[in-house]
């Protein structure tokens, strides 16, 4: 898979094959989380903090229904009505291809140029905004995650660390794809490599409590079982392990 389309028109310029993205293709159910006219294209996305595959009680979603460069992202009960909920993901290319168009760092290359990065635009009942899952400026602990103009930079890209496994639970299959698993989203402006920044759900807060949490971003944490001081990917901590069903939910 390459770039998609909606990148910077740089893209074109090196002869990368934009036509070859497309909505990323899981599993099918009998309820949705998603609208009905975004239904199967749109994807639930949600923590394994708080449900387990194909049975998530939250999912990501817009604080509001407004489609504006920062309204934050939170995390509320699934529901197949609430359009906030809509998202659509995009496989843009693995990181290498970002690094070859200069939208990610060499030093976030070398650790990760195979993994596929990808966006999570919002899409409220399928109509695509143009914004997507992203950070205001270069990750740092504490980054409010928002909305954000997609494929405008790195901090719309998430990272999944499919190549070696280290942060991630389930594996994808041979397009990178994700199955059953829990994965830890690096932000693509990453600086920190030895505890990358990754989406988070704030510690202690609970998707139904007022006000809402805001995600944001923050060192990957967890337990570990060697001298590296790394989490494995079963010890990472729950709150920044992701998954997501396309569509529909039991």
């Amino acid at each position: 898979m390459s770039i998609s389309g909606k990148t910077l028109a740089a893209t074109a310029a090196l002869g990368l094959a934009a036509a070859c993205s497309g909505a990323v293709v899981l599993g099918t159910g009998t309820a949705s989380a998603a609208t009905p006219p975004c239904g199967a294209r749109c994807l639930d996305i949600f923590s394994k903090q708080f449900g387990t595959h194909r049975q998530p009680s939250f999912v990501l979603s817009v604080a509001s229904k407004s489609a504006t460069v920062g309204e934050p992202i939170i995390m509320y009960w699934q529901s197949d009505n609430n359009p906030a909920e809509d998202f659509v993901a995009t496989r843009q290319g693995t990181v290498s291809e970002f690094n070859k168009v200069g939208l990610v760092s060499d030093a976030v290359d070398l650790h990760y140029g195979s993994d596929y990065a990808y966006e999570y635009e919002y899409a409220p009942y399928g109509v695509d905004s143009g914004l997507c899952i992203g950070v205001a400026a270069t990750a740092a602990a504490g980054s409010e995650v928002s909305l954000q103009p997609c494929s405008a930079s790195s901090r719309t890209l998430w990272i999944v660390d499919s190549s070696d496994g280290q942060y991630s639970t389930g594996y994808g299959d041979w397009n990178g794809d994700w199955y059953n698993g829990n994965h830890a989203l690096i932000n693509g402006s990453d600086t920190d490599f030895s505890h990358p920044f990754v989406l988070t759900y704030p510690v202690g807060a609970f998707p139904a409590s007022h006000p809402r949490a805001q995600l944001d971003t923050a060192n990957i944490t967890g337990s570990t079982d060697d001298s590296s001081g790394i989490p494995s990917p079963i010890d990472v901590s729950s709150n920044q392990l992701w998954s997501w069903d396309r569509g529909s939910l039991p």
